[in-house]
Order: C-alpha cells, then sequence, then structure tokens
C-alpha cells in the first residue's frame, strides 16, 4: 500500500499477524461478562413472562422453558469458566486465555 494510505488510517505500518493475539484477547474477555449480561436479561424475560401469565397453563410452560434454558445457560457458561480454569490449574499455565502466535 501507499504510505498515504497508512497515514489516513492512522497507523504507520499495516497490520501484523501478531495483532490477532490482542484481538483475540480482547474477544475472549468480553464474551465472558457478555455472556453474563445476556443471561440476566434472558432470566428477567422468563420472570417477566412468568408472571404475567396469568394462570394460563401454556404461557406459564413457555416461561418456565424460558427460565430453564437460562439457567442451564448459566450452568454451561460456569462450567466451561471452570473448565479453563482447571485446565489453566494441572498445566501450570499462568493466563490460559493468552493467545499467543510468536512464543520467543
Amino acid at each position: 500500500m501507499i504510505p498515504e494510505v497508512y497515514a489516513a488510517l492512522g497507523t504507520e505500518e499495516p497490520a501484523q499477524l501478531v495483532d490477532l493475539e490482542k484481538i483475540f484477547e480482547n474477544v475472549i474477555q468480553a464474551a465472558i461478562p457478555l455472556g453474563g449480561i445476556i443471561l440476566f436479561i434472558v432470566l428477567m424475560y422468563g420472570g417477566f413472562q412468568f408472571i404475567t401469565s396469568g394462570g394460563d397453563a401454556k404461557k406459564a410452560g413457555a416461561a418456565k422453558q424460558t427460565l430453564t434454558y437460562a439457567i442451564i445457560g448459566m450452568v454451561l457458561l460456569a462450567s466451561a469458566f471452570l473448565i479453563l480454569r482447571i485446565i489453566a490449574s494441572f498445566s501450570g499455565v499462568t493466563s490460559i486465555l493468552n493467545f499467543d502466535i510468536f512464543q520467543e
């Protein structure tokens, strides 16, 4: 590319393969809290559905199903985080979430 294009993009050099390390780290660090926020919203939605079902068995069943799926998702998210921690503990890796393409 032309140097003027790099200057317009705000960089001196083109993106390199090493930049994927930082992107992967940012995605992983954002995924777990985002999953927790989504789970909280789904739990609130399921609870709202259950409260407003008004005794209708069909609506109450759908709300219970939503709550069940949210709880299963919470267990899966927590177990995935726990499995990563256990792997890090057994392997002696300081942080298993680091994605190092080039190791020195």
